[in-house]
Order: C-alpha cells, then structure tokens, then sequence
C-alpha cells in the first residue's frame, strides 16, 4: 500500500483529498498542528503532531512514503493584510517547505515526486491569457508564491520528480468563497464587485482533488501545473450565474473605490484581480474534467 504524507490535510482541499486517496487505495499519514481533534486512526489513515517548521517526530517516514503533498500555510482571506498577517502567510509557506527538505536530506530512501501547492496568484492581475510559462506577476501574492514553490525545488537536485500544482479559486460546499457569499445571496443582497469585466479562474473541488491525484500518478508530469477549469469568466458572469443558480437576484454593485478604501492591496489581488488562466498541461496529458461549466458546477454543490 502506496503512503502519501500531507501537510495541510485537514484543511479544505486535504480534507477532500484524503478522503480520495483512500478510497483509492492508498495510505495516509497527515501532519497537523492540531493532533487534539484528530484522534480516530485506521490502518490506512493516521494524524501525526507536527509543529509546521521542522521534520522532528516525523521526518522518519519519508523513507517508506511514496509522495509528499505540501498543502500547509496561512489562508490568505479570513483576516485583513496587516504587516503581522502578510508575514505569516508567507512564512508559514516558507517553513513548511524547509522542514520537507529537511526530512528528504535526512533519509535513506526518498520519495517518488513531491506536490507543491501554489496559487495562480503567482501571475497576478493581468489582461493577457495566461499558461504555466508566462511569467510572474508583481505583488504580494506572486511574490508569495515564487517563494512557495522555491521553498522544495531542491528535491529537483536529488532526483525527486517536482510538481508545483497552481490552483485557481477553488469552489466547494459551504468552503472558500461560496461559504462567505452565498448567504449574502441568500438574503437578496447580491451582486458583484467593481465592474464585473474581471476574469475569474476557478475549479470545482471534485476537479482539483483529481487533478492533484493525476499529477500524483502521471509521471510525465514535472514543474507547473495550472489546476483550473477551462472556460475561465467574467466575474459579473460568475456572480449572476450564482444568483440564477440560488434563484436569487443579483442587484448590487461595490464600487472598486469603495473595496479599495476599505480592503487596499488586499482588495487589489483578490477581489478585482484579473486573471485568466488556462490549464493547458493538464489539457495536454489527457486529463478530463468532471465539472468544467461554472452553472453545472455551481448546481452541484447548491442544490
């Protein structure tokens, strides 16, 4: 039985991803801050302490996993971006990705590929389609993921197939954005922000559980991948197709000086950002996608 250690796997996508592996068949050994709440075991599933900066109590395991998947940092959202916030959003990143290179320099035997997680937010607001080979943006959060990805690209020297997963705006049931905006909709007080021209890239979490499982198995697979659906939209549509999904209107608007005023930068790359991204190596390795239309995906996970 294949194991595969994950940092980040009690959180939204790890959650879900867990979950996957082992009806898959495989094992899984998560790394959680938090082993207090996560005290039910299996011969499949075990929870192990770990405080997010070193491989201590649990580096030794890497010699018999096949695979690491680096989900753990700070959610970016949640919290306005004081000095304090932005500082552990990125060293939370930083620190779990030393503590693998740690755990890999130090043991006998390595593991197959290492996933990286990442965001598109590496390109960050731009008007041009986007691929896994345009480069950087500039802001905080491209600057955050450069340093994300960096933070295990040394696995790459010692032979460790490297996969730095770029996941778009990932939608879920009661998670992410849906969690925060569909009560807003819910209560007649929807809409949408600035002029709604912007371009949102998103993916449904059955997609980018199994992308993530397709970068796992396909070997071919190095670098980059962008983990987003195909038919990116405007974010006026995204928010209408919302409504129409909750049968609920969209009336409203906030004006981009308002959101400004109040969210500055943070307002910026995640609520005006624009970026229209394609997820052309997944679309190259044959990879097909569960929910690739924004209304059937939303009904999905609404109704």
């Amino acid at each position: 039985m294949d194991n595969v250690i994950i940092t980040g796997g009690t959180g939204f996508i790890g959650s879900y991803l867990t979950q996957k592996l082992l009806s898959k068949g495989y094992s899984v050994t998560i790394l959680t801050r938090t082993i207090s709440r996560y005290l039910s075991h299996t011969n499949s599933l075990c929870y192990l302490q770990w405080d997010g900066k070193s491989s201590d109590g649990w580096g030794h395991l890497v010699n018999d996993a096949k695979a690491i998947i680096n989900l753990a940092g700070e959610s970016i959202a949640g919290s306005l971006w004081t000095k304090e916030k932005k500082y552990r959003i990125l060293q939370s990143r930083l620190d779990a990705g030393y503590a693998i290179i740690d755990a890999i320099n130090n043991a006998k035997h390595r593991p197959e590929v290492i996933i990286q997680a990442s965001a598109i937010g590496y390109y960050g607001s731009r008007e041009e389609p986007l691929i896994e080979s345009s480069s950087p943006g500039i802001g905080f959060l491209p600057d955050v993921a450069i340093k994300w990805e960096a933070s295990t690209k040394e696995a790459v020297n010692q032979g460790i197939r490297h996969v730095i997963i770029r996941s778009g705006l990932v939608l879920g049931k009661n998670e992410g954005l849906l969690k925060f905006i569909t009560p807003v909709f819910k209560y007649y007080l929807g809409g949408y922000f600035g002029k709604g021209v912007n371009w949102m890239s998103w993916i449904h979490i059955e997609d980018e559980v199994k992308a993530i499982i397709h970068c796992l198995e396909d070997t071919s697979i190095h670098g980059a991948v962008n983990l987003v659906s195909p038919n990116p939209v405007q974010s006026q549509y995204f928010y209408k197709t919302l409504a129409q999904v909750m049968h609920r209107p969209c009336l409203f608007t906030i004006p981009e000086c308002i959101i400004k005023l109040v969210l500055s930068d943070m307002a910026e790359e995640l609520l005006l950002t624009n970026q229209k991204v394609y997820p052309e190596k997944l679309l190259s390795k044959q990879f097909s996608f569960i929910h690739p239309d924004l209304y059937e995906a939303l009904h999905s996970l609404l109704l």
